[in-house]
């Protein structure tokens, strides 16, 4: 490798500067994130120089290494730099001297100093929290470590599995939204409006597998299935509405209601789902997880949803149906959601597509009369117009082309083949235990004996590499259910389903 020239006082773009340090640890050390093994290191190689322009690790004029001992440093070939480097020139970071070399282009940015000091930090803290209008980060949510995939054994529920992606399925439908007609298509503001493409293939293709028939107009897009129940909820929910909601059920769901008002009733779960009690008979809106109940995964028979409907028709109850899996296992009779029974416009339906891709697409719909979509559009307009375009209509070219339907076969083999195991592993490594899972799930609610404490038991199997989720989360008593946890299988390779099973049970067994 050849050896690098000092680093000098410059005059390139009409400034001056001095990098005060042995020039091949400095460009070392700038390059240390640098992933030689991955993809399109030209890229990787101009934003790790744009960042360091942009906090000034790279001042104004610096002279920076000649493309030949750069290659030579990063290992890398020589025409990867000179691209990155001219692409900066086009972009106005660089500017190129003829027989000089490239130089630093451009004022950084000044993104601050040292950070305040812990009594600094109390300070602004005190003088902020009289002043929120709530504190939702004290709110009891789920907690999932964030570099879960580190992990041997992820026994956690709905997220990504890269082995079940379709990756070049989805290239081909990304390149397709990237041609200059689809641009033309997604680029522009649509207002309160969404892809009518993506639209169209939600009545035609999607909703169908839920016998569910729409209209344009009764259907809206969201980020996320999360997001359309904050706006279905800042719609409904008064400070004197009586909301209910399943217990033990989704936590975020709990949350965003109570944000609304007080009057969030726990309703009664039994071995069929939701019970339509008292309880439910004083709701002016329910929360209603019917395919699989979330999180002990029970499936509601058909008798059950026919007797929610009638009791939500007699008492003018508005169901809001999450229809968060419905469709990844098709095992047994599949049965109908609510909203294909409804015949009094009862229910507002949720659904997503990033269930049965991948949760970071954020990719969710309403299915609701048309004036409840209405007014539903216009709420999502003022918090963020629409969803982006552009993944819209890369989604509906990925419908369209037949994709998601084979997607959906493939995943539906290898998560039936997990929980035909799980089936088979669970009477084996947690005898003392009981579980419930609806056909078609992809999780398992597990009940420990009495007194055992899940949050206590996810802390030591995470420690032997395998992560569950507590369950006390759950529910709106955190008590009621801290002897149980949820065991997804959806995110953990089927190889390492056997061994994560035997270490949990073994942490168990030591409790």
């Amino acid at each position: 490798m050849g050896k690098f020239a000092p680093l000098r006082r410059s005059e390139a773009a009409g400034g001056t500067a001095v990098v005060p340090l042995n020039d091949f640890l400095f460009w070392g050390s700038l390059f240390q994130g640098l992933d030689r093994a991955g993809s399109f290191l030209q890229l990787q190689i101009r934003q790790m120089i744009v960042t360091a322009i942009e906090d000034g690790r790279l001042p104004l004029g610096v002279r920076m290494p000649s493309s030949r001992d750069l290659a030579s440093l990063l290992k890398v070939s020589r025409n990867t730099i000179v691209i990155a480097y001219e692409q900066l020139v086009d972009q106005n970071f660089l500017v190129s001297r003829e027989r000089s070399g490239y130089f630093v282009a451009g004022l950084p940015k000044q993104i601050g100093t040292q950070g305040d000091s812990p009594a600094t930090t109390e300070i602004h803290s005190t003088r902020w929290a009289g002043r929120f209008a709530l504190q939702p980060s004290g709110f009891r949510n789920i907690v999932k470590p964030l570099d879960w995939q580190s992990y041997p054994y992820p026994f956690i529920f709905g997220q990504f599995d890269p082995s079940l992606f379709p990756t070049n399925n989805w290239r081909e439908s990304a390149r397709a939204a990237l041609s200059v007609p689809e641009i033309n298509n997604w680029a522009r503001d649509m207002i309160d409006g969404d892809d009518p493409a993506l639209i169209e293939q939600l009545q035609r293709q999607v909703l169908p597998r839920r016998g569910i028939r729409a209209r344009s107009d009764e259907i809206m897009m969201t980020i996320g299935a999360q997001h359309a129940l904050y706006l279905i909820a800042k719609l409904f929910v008064l400070p004197t509405t009586n909301v209910g909601m399943e217990d033990p059920g989704y936590p975020d769901a709990r949350n965003i209601f109570g944000m609304l008002t007080p009057n969030v009733v726990p309703l009664h779960m039994d071995g069929q789902g939701l019970v339509p009690d008292a309880a439910f008979e004083r709701c002016g809106l329910a929360y209603v997880t019917a395919s699989h109940q979330c999180p002990t995964a029970v499936a509601m028979p058909l008798e059950r949803r026919m007797e929610i409907l009638r009791v939500a028709r007699a008492r003018d109850i508005v169901l809001i149906e999450d229809d968060y899996e419905s469709e990844l296992i098709p095992e047994g009779n599949e049965l109908p959601s609510l909203m294909s029974l409804d015949r009094d416009q009862s229910v507002l339906y949720v659904g997503s597509l990033s269930k049965a891709l991948a949760p970071g697409l954020r990719l969710g719909y309403v299915v609701a009369p048309a004036p409840v979509i209405r007014e539903l559009r216009a709420l999502r307009r003022l918090m963020l117009r629409h969803p982006p375009l552009n993944n819209q209509r890369v989604a509906a070219l990925f419908v369209g082309l037949g994709h998601y339907r084979s997607h959906l076969q493939q995943v539906a083999r290898v998560l039936l083949e997990r929980a035909k195991l799980l089936d088979r592993l669970l009477p084996q490594f947690l005898p003392a235990c009981t579980w419930s899972r609806g056909a078609g799930s992809t999780n398992y609610w597990i009940s420990c004996p009495p007194g055992t404490d899940t949050t206590q038991l996810a802390e030591a199997a995470r420690a032997q590499g395998v992560v569950i989720e507590p369950g006390d989360v759950f529910s709106m008593d955190e008590t009621a259910t801290r002897h149980c946890f949820r065991l997804g299988f959806s995110s953990i390779r089927t190889d390492r389903i056997e061994p994560g099973i035997e270490q949990l049970g073994a942490v168990l067994a030591r409790r």
